[in-house]
């Protein structure tokens, strides 16, 4: 049975506002609660004009409020950006509000460009002490040692589950060494994939976890038609070429010709980062996540996808739900 779950950068679309990309991300994570998704992760980004996410924890706290069962965490925190002893006593909050239910992930990007970095009073030596970071938030979060002088209150003894996240070498071989659940970026940076999956199941020594628990990231973009799925797609596409031209900018809606707003220089990189994708209909997608699952053995699969329209974004996941049921995963919940 491999589970699956939900990343949600609560997109917010061209036209629209905060508060509409707010409203859609609880529709959306309570529809993910009864279509038997076991997470739903956001994201921390800043200085984003087109994702709502940047106060992760309230964002979090939100939509755990808004649902009853399925686990609500971050994918992640970027951690740089804040002290551990601040990230623990949010997280420790967060799982005393709803105790059982609440997720850490942690990864050592800004989440944003380096003038916004700065705003956010970020170091530029941050990123060099993230490893130390992880230790000593790991710390504030498991028992309290005797005399302990700073302690995260709430927080200490909660145990939160962390996980560590990653594009790179880097975070497999941290989350190896410290025994911690490990979620790869492959939905926008697959270049490392499979080096690090080798490495960090063969590097992986007791922590948190006794074995290596891995979760692979993939793209969703699904319709009734191969058409339509593909027209849903150019959204994020748009979207990636214009965040690599430091344009960045609310959810673009579909297009059905791209070569009218990006080079094929372009689109080619896009098409390349963002290669980890299931698209098309339930037959084709389904296929396609049979071919990820059997090609990389995850303990879990993520799904992630921006997409303008919201009622073909709960459509493109519930189709997502009932593949990965086919497939093997979990059982839809109750009320599904």
């Amino acid at each position: 049975m491999i589970p699956y779950s939900l990343l949600d950068l609560s997109p917010i679309p061209q036209g629209g506002t905060a508060a509409d990309a707010f409203r859609n991300t609880v529709s959306l994570a309570q529809h993910a609660e009864g279509w038997g998704y076991n997470r739903y992760w956001l994201a921390e980004h800043h200085n984003s004009t087109g994702i709502a996410s940047a106060a992760t924890a309230v964002v979090i706290c939100h939509v755990a409020e808004h649902t009853k069962t399925i686990r609500v965490g971050a994918g992640g925190i970027m951690l740089p950006n804040h002290a551990p002893l601040q990230v623990a006593e949010q997280f420790g909050t967060l799982e005393t509000l709803f105790p059982g239910r609440i997720d850490l992930g942690l990864g050592r990007a800004p989440g944003t460009d380096q003038l916004t970095a700065q705003a956010l009073r970020r170091g530029a030596l941050n990123a060099d002490r993230f490893p130390e970071d992880v230790v000593e938030l790991l710390g504030f979060l498991k028992d309290a040692e005797p005399g302990q002088p700073v302690r995260a209150v709430p927080g200490q003894g909660t145990h939160v589950p962390v996980w560590m996240l990653g594009s790179s070498l880097f975070g497999a071989q941290l989350a190896a060494y410290l025994g911690l659940p490990y979620a790869f970026a492959s939905h926008f940076a697959p270049d490392a994939l499979d080096q690090a999956v080798e490495v960090y199941r063969d590097r992986f020594r007791p922590g948190q976890i006794a074995t290596p628990h891995f979760m692979l990231a993939v793209n969703l973009f699904a319709a009734e038609t191969e058409a339509e799925a593909h027209l849903l797609r150019s959204s994020m596409l748009q979207s990636f070429v214009n965040l690599r031209r430091g344009q960045a900018g609310p959810l673009p809606p579909p297009l059905a010709d791209l070569s009218e707003v990006a080079s094929p220089q372009e689109i080619a990189m896009a098409e390349r980062q963002l290669r980890v994708t299931a698209v098309g209909d339930p037959q084709t997608v389904e296929a396609r996540l049979r071919g990820y699952i059997d090609t990389y053995r995850p303990d879990e699969v993520i799904l992630t996808g921006h997409i303008f329209d919201h009622a073909a974004r709960l459509r493109s996941f519930e189709i997502g739900a009932e593949a990965m049921r086919r497939i093997g995963g979990q059982a839809p919940a109750k009320g599904a």
